[in-house]
């Protein structure tokens, strides 16, 4: 996924209220911009790092920019959560998710379980229906390790229940998680911020549920899924 026009170098002033971050762009301006990220950004939060800004070009947006990219430790990380989606729609089109091959369709956002909408619904004639529930993933603690949640997220764990439930209908169910930073080679679920999340993704692993995990190439021209990443 190339950004559609060059991002924009700014400095962080700070992240504040979940949806908002004061940055500071080369001339010494200041301005607010739009954070597309509900999670807490556990160690992306720090004033001072260089990052890297959108813009709309809509001026009937409240905030016009939004932020894109955090630079931690050399390395930059995407904060977009809502690119997650386009990424793993982009690779699973693209083939470079191998196990997500060979489906006729791709169907988004289609409602299922108990008011949910999983993300995608791939469909074939001759394979039974794949249900793909997508996680943007951010957060490393460690050196090279990935983990997931960065904050307690009731909705993740009751979206476990409904994938269970699909693949004892006879479905296939995923959990695709898209971690958006290039200095990670491990994942593992973030057990001490969210346990029941952790339970959760066990019992729906215990069920048949398929856990994928994939890193990115970050780069403030574009983000793309490039390679599995071991789940453990």
């Amino acid at each position: 996924m190339r950004f559609s026009d060059p991002l924009i170098e700014a400095t962080l002033i700070q992240r504040y209220k979940r949806f908002l971050a004061d940055v500071r762009l080369g001339n010494g301006e200041e301005m607010t911009v739009h954070c597309a990220n509900p999670g807490s950004m556990m160690g992306l939060n720090t004033p001072g790092a260089r990052v890297y800004i959108s813009d709309s070009h809509n001026s009937k947006r409240k905030l016009r920019h939004s932020l894109e990219l955090i630079e931690v430790d050399g390395a930059l990380v995407g904060v977009h959560t809502g690119r997650a989606n386009a990424l793993a729609e982009e690779a699973i089109l693209g083939g470079v998710i191998a196990p997500l091959g060979g489906y006729a369709t791709l169907r988004r956002e289609v409602k299922y379980g108990e008011a949910s909408r999983v993300d995608f619904l791939l469909e074939d004639k001759n394979r039974a229906p794949c249900f793909v529930e997508v996680k943007s993933v951010t957060l490393s603690r460690s050196s090279g390790l990935a983990e997931f949640p960065d904050s307690v997220s009731k909705r993740a764990a009751r979206h476990m229940d409904d994938l269970t439930r699909e693949v004892k209908n006879g479905a296939r169910a995923i959990v695709l998680f898209v971690v958006q930073r290039e200095d990670c080679d491990h994942f593992q679920p973030a057990a001490d911020i969210d346990p029941a999340y952790a339970r959760a993704l066990q019992v729906a692993r215990d069920a048949g549920v398929e856990m994928l995990v994939y890193g990115c190439r970050v780069n403030p021209q574009e983000i793309c899924i490039t390679r599995p990443i071991s789940f453990e």
